[in-house]
């Protein structure tokens, strides 16, 4: 074949490679995008902090895996004392701060650090409800009743509102003595 031969067969190849991508983009396109799953439905209202201790009574294993972590050892410690009662650091730094049930001060101390509830949302219907389930192995209807009665994460980007240096903000200015 000569030269000129296998330009013209690429040339026509390429023409129709072109036009079978073009099609199948457009078949796609014309295609019905497919749905994200059912969102699953939001915990009962109403709900309160309950705080760490009422966690780890069901969910031991997951409470000791925290606690080693820095979310769990030391998130409110390492505030300087001066500022443990500055509201724009300690939203970050205890859970719930700022909400009816959340941490307030002294009196709330299984609030303090970002506990479960920081990342889960209250749980006192959740304990409520998986409470009529101790002991027992659940079929798989209790089990989503017990699971919906909380977040699995709460919504929006809970890791970005304190992490702010991924959020694009500067952290507050504080000083570290």
């Amino acid at each position: 074949m000569s030269n000129l031969s296998q330009r013209l067969m690429l040339g026509v190849l390429g023409v129709a490679g072109a036009g079978i991508l073009a099609m199948t983009i457009s078949s796609a396109l014309a295609q019905p995008m497919p749905t994200e799953e059912p969102t699953k439905p939001a915990p009962p209202a109403g709900q309160t902090y309950t705080g760490v201790k009422e966690c780890s009574a069901c969910h031991f294993k997951q409470y000791m895996a925290w606690k080693k972590t820095k979310h769990g050892k030391d998130s409110f410690e390492v505030l300087p004392e001066k500022y443990r009662t500055d509201g724009q650091c300690i939203v970050c730094h205890t859970t719930g701060y700022g909400q009816a049930t959340g941490y307030k001060d002294a009196t709330t101390p299984n609030l303090l650090g970002v506990t479960c509830e920081a990342c889960h949302g209250p749980g006192s219907k959740h304990a409520e409800i998986a409470k009529q389930y101790s002991n027992k192995k659940l079929s798989p209807a209790e089990e989503k009743t017990v699971r919906d009665s909380i977040w699995r994460l709460r919504p929006g980007n809970v890791c970005i509102d304190c992490h702010v240096d991924k959020a694009h903000k500067d952290h507050p200015k504080y000083s570290k003595e």
